[in-house]
């Protein structure tokens, strides 16, 4: 077996520890009270994306408008990750409202991601060997995710982006550097320079993020 196959199955085994502790899941809509004060079940959210772009004659109108289909690996059972908008280059306009090509899950430089992430409540699951098919799903489905996962401290990743974090709903915990955290709650936002992070769910709710990532250039 290859070094980077090792490594991939190491950081993929990661990855699968991170969900299992409560790192990545399933996402949910924020728990309702019926009433019979019961909390429901958390729910997947539906995520309506609307384009604009401009028409031949010069005017804005709405190119699409239209339910995301979340994507979904076998390595990590329930989660979903919301890729909703991108371009690996500078946009440029006007704009008829085109998607653009993002082959990456992390932009390149001058590039941009725009999208949504799940992270489920704390909680003890089993979690499934690593097989050669669900890493190559993964890395088709979300190509260079398990490459930016540290194998050896689960969650860990530093990319080179500028990312612009928002908690929509539910708890999170953010980890730096030397076991530094800070604890966020819906309407938090988060500024995160290139610096190396993982986030930790550790209340009983499902958590979802929106972000926006902007591709750098790292010089040190």
């Amino acid at each position: 077996m290859s070094g980077t196959r090792r490594g991939l199955i190491k950081r993929a085994g990661a990855v699968r520890a991170i969900a299992a502790a409560g790192g990545l899941s399933q996402a949910s809509a924020s728990p309702q009270l019926p009433d019979n004060g019961r909390r429901e079940p958390p729910k997947t959210p539906q995520v309506r994306c609307v384009v604009t772009g401009r028409d031949k004659s010069g005017k804005s109108v709405i190119v699409s408008n239209a339910l995301a289909a979340p994507v979904t690996v076998a390595l990590l059972p329930g989660v979903h990750f919301y890729r909703l908008w991108g371009s690996d280059s500078l946009p440029a306009l006007p704009s008829d409202g085109t998607p653009t090509l993002q082959p990456g899950y992390f932009p390149p430089k001058k590039g941009f991601r725009f999208g949504w992430f799940t992270l489920p409540p704390a909680a003890s699951k089993k979690v499934e060997p690593v097989t050669p098919a669900a890493l190559e799903e993964t890395r088709q489905e979300l190509p260079g995710l398990l490459e930016a996962m540290e194998a050896d401290h689960p969650g860990m990743h530093t990319t080179d982006t500028i990312d612009f974090d928002v908690v929509v709903f539910g708890d999170v915990v953010m980890e730096l550097d030397d076991g530094a955290e800070v604890h966020l709650k819906a309407g938090d936002c988060v500024i995160q320079n290139g610096t190396r992070h993982a986030w930790h769910n550790r209340s009983s709710d499902m958590c979802l993020i929106a972000f926006a990532l902007l591709g750098a250039e790292r010089k040190g």
